[in-house]
């Protein structure tokens, strides 16, 4: 039964009053935080664990205890429902990436009730939205400059080049803002059949969310990311300048359609090329690098069952996936192991281990 009423509320303020956080309900979501001593601006990106699972009587005077072990809480958002419980999911925002990752290591599979254990996963923590319908003569300053009359705390627009035509768009564009909550406010804001701009209809959704990469793994990549080139240019061509640009050798270039992932056997003549060929004129075509993210092909197999090939996808569903996957992870390791323990002359027969003498 889930506990409502004057002793909820006595709960609450007791857990006020002991941290000095404050405590507001709001859109169906209650938040805790941020701390009264926090100065300057919110926790970077890749700071927030999503919570699955959680028993519906379950709130923050127990949550805050159990997630305050592994850091410093920036902000906590339990999602709640009109009956007074939980929805079973929560968001909890740690002052640095670390903290978020020990959050993870420690607390994914924690036993909150008998039986019942709690899944944490990195959140994608969307700020980016996909907005279609756009004029293919516009620019990338002509959106920033027309959205930002409409919506606030936009950072950064990301648009593409028509590959046979440099000089127009493809029609779509990905906004960055801000923060995820910029990014919320601005989908509710532009909603598809109540607003028009340039005088025709945009459709806006959630991006697809870049996949959260460690800093040490980022550190260790030797691709480079590079789009905008023409559908003529050859990937002897990108090859041969690139490596002149480095005085290496390139192990291979990989050219799909106008971009082309450019791969290096040392990091440092790949970090050379990007400083050298950042917005590069190459066929007439001002090119720009990156690096390149690596993917998980098995988390990316199981994105594609879990959600179909759908366009558009909201930070909450990959959040989802990400916990089906860690499940994943755990059952092939614990296959490996099984295989380890037969060799040993260890068997599994009904969930007890029998060693053969």
């Amino acid at each position: 039964m889930v506990e409502q009423g004057p002793q909820m509320t006595f709960k609450l303020l007791d857990l006020m009053r002991k941290t000095g956080y404050p405590i507001v309900q709001h859109n169906g979501q209650r938040k805790f935080g941020p701390p009264p001593d926090w100065t300057g601006p919110p926790p970077p990106k890749g700071c927030e664990v999503f919570i699955g699972k959680l028993p519906r009587e379950i709130f923050e005077d127990e949550l805050v205890p159990i997630f305050s072990r592994v850091g410093k809480i920036y902000e906590m958002r339990l999602m709640m429902d009109f009956s007074g419980s939980n929805r079973g999911y929560s968001f909890v925002t740690y002052a640095t990436k670390a903290e978020a990752s020990a959050a993870v290591r420690q607390l994914n599979g924690y036993e909150i009730r008998a039986r019942r254990y709690i899944g944490v996963v990195k959140s994608a923590d969307n700020c980016r939205l996909f907005v279609g319908g756009i004029p293919k003569t516009k620019t990338k300053d002509d959106i920033f400059q027309e959205l930002s009359k409409r919506v606030s705390g936009i950072v950064n627009v990301i648009l593409y080049k028509n590959c046979n035509d440099k000089r127009l768009n493809r029609g779509f564009a990905f906004v960055e803002f801000t923060c995820h909550t910029a990014a919320a406010m601005a989908r509710r804001a532009l909603v598809p059949g109540c607003v028009k701009i340039w005088d025709q209809e945009v459709e806006v959704n959630w991006a697809k969310p870049e996949p959260d990469i460690d800093d040490d793994q980022m550190k260790k990549v030797k691709v480079l990311y590079s789009r905008n080139f023409q559908i003529s240019t050859t990937p002897e061509t990108i090859q041969s300048i690139f490596e002149s640009a480095t005085n290496g050798k390139i192990e291979r270039v990989k050219k799909i359609y106008d971009y082309a992932f450019i791969h290096f056997y040392e990091r440092e003549h790949a970090e050379l090329a990007m400083a050298k060929l950042q917005n590069a004129d190459i066929d007439g075509s001002i090119i720009e690098i990156r690096w390149a993210k690596p993917v998980d092909r098995e988390l990316y197999r199981i994105q594609k069952l879990h959600r179909g090939n759908a366009k558009f996808n909201n930070f909450l569903d990959l959040s989802q996936t990400l916990l089906l996957y860690k499940q994943h992870l755990e059952k092939k390791n614990m296959q490996i192991l099984l295989k380890k323990m037969k060799a040993l002359g260890l068997l599994v027969q009904e969930n007890l281990l029998v060693v053969h003498q």
